[in-house]
């Protein structure tokens, strides 16, 4: 068996979501078979060995998924096995959390990425993964990035996580619409990175945000962000309350997977230019991922060709939705 071959993979998740990556594995008919698991840790088995160019499953509970090169019991054997990698990360189950280490450099697409895992003082797991559009630049799918103190809700840190690790393409040229807008954490973040945004929310707004919020489209500036407030339910906004050239749909509504869906399928009727969309699911169960086809079907059906779930390290029962590439028919 050489480098690019394995009995055996592994997968680093959140602790707590392996019954429900394992269920995910299962929906997809992967004949992917249970080998061994800790928290955050689990590791699959098949009748056929694995290849390192054949890790293409697009596990949403999976924040890391490599070709397992076994277990040993110091860090130093473990670096050994994946000394052919260009780039090595470490992680480590440590406060209950699977971490990611801090790592200086960025991986590149096609490079090859080493992994070591510590899941005790004598129990390093070593693996291998090939860097890839959609997968995180980070060891463990981990960022490690902070909440600032002056944001006003957790949102911000999600889509924070969200654009690194999707390498979302949102510049300073879009214009975000945002359902559950309040108190202001996605707002907040797409004004520091300069993209304006439409917020629909009856609730009010905190006052780092209102900062930027303008009474109508006629007071924008140039070269100045933006943030209109649309104090509304979701179900009662209307295309008057968009105008022109929204060109992404998010959502951090308390609602379930099918009332966020069927709204965001009415925005994209009235805002055919909407091209991507960027909706946290917050589930009951996490064993809810066996709806992820029927989620996928909605966005396909509003004309979405490239979709993706993902739950990252800052989720807990929570993923994100992210549908690009949209067709729109005339």
């Amino acid at each position: 068996m050489n480098r690019t071959e394995s009995e055996y993979i592994f997968a680093l998740c959140n602790p707590g979501s392996e019954k429900a990556l394992k269920l995910e594995a299962e929906s997809m008919a992967l004949g992917w078979r249970l080998s061994y698991q800790r928290r955050g840790f689990v590791t699959f088995k098949a009748d056929a060995p694995f290849a390192l160019a054949s890790l293409t499953a697009e596990l949403a509970c999976a924040r890391r998924l490599c070709l397992s090169l076994g277990k040993s019991p110091t860090r130093e054997e473990a670096l050994r096995r994946v000394q052919a990698a260009s780039l090595i990360h470490h992680a480590r189950y440590f406060e209950r959390k699977m971490q990611g280490l801090p790592c200086a450099a960025s991986p590149k697409p096609g490079e090859l990425i080493g992994t070591v895992v510590e899941l005790g003082p004598t129990e390093f797991w070593a693996g291998l993964h090939r860097h890839a559009p959609f997968l995180s630049p980070d060891p463990a799918g981990d960022s490690g990035t902070l909440i600032p103190s002056e944001s006003p809700s957790r949102a911000w840190l999600k889509l924070e996580e969200a654009l690194r690790f999707f390498a979302l393409p949102l510049t300073p040229a879009d214009i975000v619409v945002e359902l559950g807008c309040a108190p202001g954490g996605v707002v907040l973040a797409l004004l520091q990175r300069g993209i304006s945004s439409i917020g629909i929310d009856p609730a009010k707004m905190a006052e780092i945000v209102l900062a930027s919020l303008i009474s109508n489209r006629s007071d924008i500036l140039p070269n100045k962000p933006w943030f209109f407030h649309c104090r509304k339910p979701a179900a009662l906004a209307s295309k008057r309350d968009l105008g022109q050239g929204v060109s992404w749909f998010m959502s951090d509504m308390n609602q379930s997977p099918e009332v966020v869906l069927k709204e965001c399928a009415r925005f994209c009727k009235m805002a055919p230019s909407i091209r991507g969309v960027l909706i946290t699911l917050k589930l009951t169960d996490l064993l809810q991922i066996k709806d992820k086809a029927l989620w996928f079907a909605s966005l396909s059906e509003m004309g979405f060709s490239t979709i993706r779930l993902q739950q990252f390290s800052v989720h807990h029962k929570e993923f994100s939705l992210l549908a690009i590439d949209r067709s729109v028919s005339k």
